[in-house]
């Protein structure tokens, strides 16, 4: 009997094989079976979608040109329904193919392995999992007194720490926990992971973060407390950072349900995990967790679906919730969907840093860094504290510029500035990797002096180590800074042994970018100062202010999180504009009141959560070619029946240049599409896509190279 397989491969929205594909088998083969198939002369891993035998309504399908399967890889359950259920909702939604999403989320290395060598890792999971021993006294159970059995790091939750447990085993969430930064939110995720886990033998539990760098403290912090009862293999991570093998181990730990807690980056979230029951997300508001390539999605977001999918409960964890999350948190009988559960005091009697504001417009021309800052910052040092300096971007310089013909460090590529990085003298493009040596002369009129234009941390790092030269730690030794940004942190280790340096108290002043604002539990800091932050305040960009609030906010956050310094901890903002609304709640550190003052603002202009939005983009090789794709297409959608109905429901903007129009040589255009029905939307987009397979093959269309719709964007 012939069995047609319909088979998704990683093809995508763009393509003219976008779909799924046929091949065939001898015998059925179940739903979510992952095999390798051939395609042209390639063999690629691919997913069984659905299948049975051949019908005369298949005559259209000539047997004799079908391919079949090459390898099944039968060593492997298959991906269970919940799972193919999130990945169809998520190529939906996100307007892509469920190929596309479906083998973005499987380890790049299942395609090299036999199913003899997968049975041979799943055996050794199971034997290391069967290796640990049950009878194992439980961690970190709370007692009803709200203390723990852990009797090697005792834990005494505050009262709001055991109200909102109390409250998140109560109701059925979803939950946003709002917690002031050192609010205890991490251990909170602990005590609800450890009930669960004790709760189920089979229990799974999904913790997400929105960066590479949060997980190696988390992780060893889940370790510390649930190695000794589940084993130390329990605990699992998964991001880009990894090597494939490591993916590969990882995710077939979780798959095989060896794996009890999964930690990771916004991947995660389509980690397979056959008995998830809880899914936290930590930093929940971070930009981050919003993919920027392939398929566009919002791993927040799917994880609050995943949880409704699958049963399981969902906690979203910030001190500064994205302004969507506080929305549907609102009290359930204002039409609120989560809810919201409250810590707004640090454990202990720690305190929230004071914060002082630096009018910039009455200190020294071409001042940096304040000379009542500068004094602040010495007089930690004297005392053995140490401090923080944030600026959010990196470099030595962000632009190289001759003195005389105004010449600029241009990248002749992208439609940006090459970066100046002194420590290897090189002019660096953050967006397309050109990287060349540093002209002895300008290049347009030959003048040997060029000079470097603004601040990065490169610089700033430099700069504060003149002014710091004369300063002294308590043991007499001169002073140590130490700086991490995307630079000092690309190789292997860089970034744990340059947090453990601040850990350990060799750092005197860490400077960074905003890898070092957030997430991270830094005992010694009792300042943090942010160098330049004007630049968000003015933006076009709707999103700006609150993304620069909760940036602020979380880097005042990492002051003062031990109680012996937090009453002493200070944030520092040097400004042009003290007075501006948003750093007068800053100060008062008041995000209910920056959330109600934006949320109106929003909703006077019609912008999310009160209304909804797609960008479709489009990569050609002119900007005219880019431009003219996306207005005819716009123009198609009003003449066809099953578009032209929708759009009285719909505002389709002209098209524009990015707001960096030309990357790689390659011209990039954006189109929005807005509506006040998150329905209304859907069902344009849907309709839409064959309006733009169709547009593209016009002749007027012939440079285009790429398109996507980027649903719910996080940036216009």
């Amino acid at each position: 009997m012939t069995i047609l397989n319909q088979v998704l491969l990683h093809t995508p929205a763009y393509s003219q094989m976008a779909g799924a594909l046929t091949y065939l088998s001898d015998a059925p083969l179940p739903p979510g079976t992952l095999v390798r198939v051939p395609l042209g002369q390639r063999e690629l891993l691919a997913v069984v979608w659905n299948n049975g035998p051949a019908q005369p309504s298949d005559a259209a399908l000539d047997p004799a040109r079908l391919r079949p399967i090459a390898a099944v890889l039968d060593a492997l359950p298959p991906l269970n329904a919940s799972w193919r259920a999130l990945i169809s909702f998520a190529a939906s939604y996100y307007q892509r193919t469920a190929g596309e999403v479906a083998l973005a989320a499987l380890p790049p290395q299942l395609r090299d392995l036999s199913s003899v060598q997968l049975a041979r890792k799943l055996k050794k999971l199971a034997k290391a999992a069967a290796a640990v021993s049950l009878d194992t006294p439980i961690d970190a159970l709370p007692t009803p007194e709200g203390h723990t059995n852990n009797a090697v790091h005792p834990v005494v939750l505050s009262d709001e720490q055991t109200k909102v447990i109390s409250q998140f085993h109560q109701n059925p969430g979803p939950f946003l926990l709002f917690g002031a930064t050192g609010s205890g939110k991490t251990e909170v995720f602990m005590q609800c992971t450890a009930e669960l886990l004790a709760s189920s033998p089979d229990a799974q539990a999904l913790v997400m973060v929105p960066e590479i760098n949060l997980t190696p403290q988390l992780e060893d912090r889940f370790k510390a407390r649930f190695g000794s009862r589940y084993g130390a293999d329990a605990v699992v991570s998964m991001h880009s950072g990894m090597t494939p093998a490591q993916r590969l181990n990882n995710w077939l730990a979780a798959h095989s349900g060896a794996a009890r807690i999964v930690l990771g980056t916004r991947m995660a979230v389509f980690a397979s995990m056959p008995q998830l029951k809880l899914i936290i997300v930590d930093e929940e508001h971070d930009p981050s967790y919003k993919s920027g390539e392939g398929a566009r999605y919002s791993a927040r977001d799917l994880a609050i679906y995943r949880g409704r999918l699958e049963g399981a409960k969902v906690l979203l964890g910030s001190a500064t919730p994205s302004l969507e999350s506080w929305y549907h948190s609102r009290p359930a009988a204002e039409g609120g969907r989560y809810l919201r559960l409250a810590m707004p005091s640090r454990i202990g009697s720690g305190k929230l840093p004071l914060v002082r504001r630096v009018d910039m417009n009455h200190q020294p021309k071409s001042c940096v860094i304040s000379p009542s800052l500068l004094a602040a910052i010495a007089q930690r040092i004297t005392r053995g504290e140490q401090s923080m300096v944030f600026l959010n971007r990196r470099g030595y310089a962000p632009v190289l510029q001759c003195t005389d013909c105004d010449w600029k460090s241009e990248c002749p590529h992208c439609s940006a500035y090459r970066v100046f990085h002194k420590i290897d003298r090189t002019l660096r493009c953050h967006h397309c990797g050109l990287t060349e040596r540093v002209p002895r002369a300008c290049p347009a009129c030959g003048n040997p002096d060029i000079a470097p234009l603004g601040r990065g941390t490169e610089r700033l790092e430099e700069h504060l180590a003149e002014l710091l030269a004369e300063t002294r730690r308590p043991d007499g030794q001169p002073v140590r800074i130490v700086r991490i940004d995307a630079d000092t942190t690309r190789h292997k280790g860089a970034l744990e042994s340059q947090l453990a340096q601040v850990h350990t108290g060799d750092v005197d002043v860490l400077v960074g970018t905003q890898m070092i604002a957030k997430g991270h539990d830094f005992r010694r800091i009792t300042l943090v100062a942010a160098v330049n932050p004007d630049n968000a305040l003015f933006s076009s960009d709707f999103r700006a202010s609150e993304r620069l609030f909760s940036l602020l906010m979380q880097a005042a956050g990492r002051a003062g999180r031990d109680e012996a310094v937090a009453n002493q901890s200070e944030m520092w903002l040097q400004t042009c504009h003290p007075t501006h609304p948003l750093y007068e709640a800053l100060k008062k550190h008041d995000y209910p009141a920056f959330a109600a003052s934006q949320l109106k603002e929003r909703l006077q202009a019609a912008m999310p959560p009160f209304s909804f939005q797609a960008l479709v983009r489009a990569e050609a090789r002119t900007q005219d070619a880019a431009q003219g794709f996306l207005n005819l297409a716009s123009q198609a959608a009003a003449r066809q029946s099953d578009t032209a109905g929708l759009l009285a429901q719909l505002t389709l903007y002209p098209a524009v240049p990015m707001s960096i129009a030309r990357i790689a040589n390659v011209e990039r255009a954006q189109m929005l599409v807005e509506s006040p029905s998150r329905a209304a939307l859907q069902r344009f987009l849907s309709a839409w896509q064959g309006v733009l397979h169709n547009t593209r093959t016009q002749p007027e269309c012939k440079g285009v190279i790429r398109w996507a719709i980027d649903v719910d964007p996080l940036s216009i």
